[in-house]
């Protein structure tokens, strides 16, 4: 089956050289670390003048609405990314485009400023909205697996694990399906920073694997007791 290709993959692609020992296969100029360049099997590296690029003007990435436009207005453009060691992928640091281009975007941009920061203002009012109906139907379903823990912390439990951009395991697709597994790992995380000597075991110096080692029985206790039913009026343990 055939793949739509983004606006990306159709446009051209510079890079910023991360190195001081080339030069361009072209005109033979030294290139500098830093330096924008493109690089291709055939011919090799060139310089943005002899790669056709050289009147056009570098735009950072942060601002999509000013990008877009002009990229829009612009009859040349190419994508300008940057090799990073530390993540292993090329990442993108905006787009060189004409000098005209930029110019009329920037006033596009002036004129509708005060509509686009009322709808981010909406967007962001609908997200955090969004997120606490998550949080709080994490909580209802850690008050389900777990009847006997406290209302409060299970609020603490979802708040922490949910957090947005966090990378635990709230944000997990499989709790975004309330899973049992996945809520009960949040729950299980909890209870051994919260109810065990686990942190002060680290700062004794145990490592990770002895720690949760010597913690393990205490986690499964709490949590039998939290899989109880509450007595009727009961406030939890």
């Amino acid at each position: 089956m055939s793949r739509t290709s983004s606006p990306d993959e159709q446009r051209s692609v510079v890079w910023i050289s991360h190195r001081n020992d080339e030069r361009c296969s072209r005109c033979g100029k030294e290139i500098w670390k830093g330096t924008f360049i493109v690089a291709e099997r055939v011919e090799g590296i060139r310089c943005l003048d002899c790669a056709g690029f050289g009147d056009l003007v570098f735009l950072a990435s942060g601002d999509a609405a000013l990008t877009r436009r002009a990229v829009a207005h612009s009859s040349r453009s190419a994508v300008v990314v940057r090799w990073s060691r530390t993540r292993g992928r090329n990442e993108r640091q905006g787009v060189l485009v004409e000098r005209k281009a930029i110019e009329r975007a920037e006033e596009a941009c002036k004129g509708d400023a005060d509509r686009r920061a009322a709808k981010r203002d909406e967007q962001h009012a609908r997200r955090q909205a969004e997120e606490k109906v998550y949080r709080q139907r994490f909580t209802a379903r850690i008050l389900e697996l777990f009847p006997s823990c406290a209302l409060e912390e299970a609020e603490a439990i979802a708040l922490h694990a949910c957090q947005k951009y966090s990378g635990r395991v709230g944000r997990s697709g499989a709790a975004k399906q309330l899973d049992a597994a996945a809520v009960t790992l949040a729950v299980r995380a909890h209870v051994r920073h919260a109810h065990t000597k686990y942190d002060a075991l680290l700062m004794y110096g145990y490592d990770r694997f002895d720690a949760r080692a010597g913690t393990r029985v205490r986690i499964e206790a709490v949590l039998e007791l939290w899989r109880r039913s509450r007595p009727s009026g009961g406030q939890g343990p």
